[in-house]
């Protein structure tokens, strides 16, 4: 019988990982793949167990790793990207990745809870190459930081699906690029969503479905009680979806009007788009979406006793434009 081998408790730190754009990589070299995910996992797998961290599950093209010491786990990082770098190259890869350091809950092998979900946020805004670290694991390191490595601060970012914002820290190296765009954080896109103030916890079966519905057509309602949490669940959703829409994702207000004839001037507002005399708003509307992709919230049209939200989403046709 193979022996259960005890995860750290009490703080640690936790390590993601993920190859940038392995999709199209896949699909370009299909062959010399193989043997690269394979170097990929090797590099990873050593480099996490020569200082002392535990991978937990892999992740698709990448990895979730623990560790007792923040210290060990920037050890390990760096030391993952100089040998993925010198050692990986046909095809090259870039592999992304982030790290955080707090006290989780444990159980059946895995750990679970807000900070697991910050840690992975933290690797997703990166880019590949790069080394990402909340401010409470910078901190930790920041007296004892290994040789030549050294903090850059990035700022403070939004993260999706986790209500308090994070101080971000790029770890540079002279062996590894120190120059990356901007942070695919929620402030690199163009969106209006309320900062939450609690977090979101559960209803993931829920965000699929409506993922998968509204990939399938470009109006999608939720229709129920009110006080159900239609418009966090579409909040978060819009959230996650935020990379999809280069033309923004728009929350519009529609609990505060009395007259629906004023809900295109809502919607117009909401989009920072100037009514053009004598002309009617819809046309401007209409003529603004033509070739924009973008997500519109529509929140809370009354239906009788229920409440009504709208998901509308894409490149806009005349026809849906109107139902606006």
């Amino acid at each position: 019988m193979k022996k259960q081998i005890a995860l750290p408790s009490g703080t640690i730190t936790f390590l993601f990982t993920d190859i940038e754009g392995s999709s199209s990589l896949w699909e370009q070299y299909p062959e010399a793949m193989k043997t690269t995910l394979s170097a990929h996992d090797l590099i990873l797998r050593s480099t996490i167990q020569n200082n002392h961290g535990q991978i937990i599950k892999t992740t698709g093209d990448g990895v979730h790793a623990v560790f007792s010491t923040a210290l060990d786990a920037i050890k390990a990082a760096v030391s993952a990207q100089i040998d993925l770098h010198s050692r990986i190259t046909d095809p090259p890869i870039k592999v992304r990745m982030g790290l955080h350091t707090r006290e989780s809950q444990v159980r059946d092998g895995d750990y679970y809870g807000t900070e697991v979900n910050r840690a992975a946020r933290i690797m997703e805004i990166g880019h590949g190459g790069q080394i990402l670290l909340s401010e409470v694991t910078a901190a930790l390191v920041r007296v004892t930081l290994p040789k030549e490595t050294s903090l850059n601060p990035l700022g403070t970012h939004r993260l999706k699906g986790l209500t308090a914002p994070e101080e971000i820290y790029q770890l540079d190296h002279p062996k590894l690029s120190a120059t990356f765009p901007p942070l695919n954080s929620l402030e690199a896109y163009q969106h209006n969503l309320p900062v939450q103030l609690t977090s979101f916890i559960g209803r993931q079966r829920e965000m699929e479905q409506i993922k998968s519905l509204l990939a399938q057509t470009r109006l999608l309602t939720f229709v129920g009680p009110g006080g159900t949490g239609k418009t966090r669940l579409a909040l978060e959703t819009a959230a996650e979806l935020i990379d999809e829409f280069p033309d923004g994702v728009w929350l519009v207000e529609l609990a505060p009007l009395t007259n629906p004839d004023l809900i295109l001037e809502r919607v117009s507002t909401t989009l920072n788009i100037e009514e053009q005399r004598g002309r009617p708003i819809l046309d401007t509307l209409t003529n603004y979406l033509h070739h924009k992709q973008l997500l519109l919230l529509l929140d809370n049209k009354e239906v009788g006793s229920q409440t009504v939200g709208n998901f509308q989403r894409g490149r806009f046709q005349a026809e849906n434009r109107r139902s606006c």
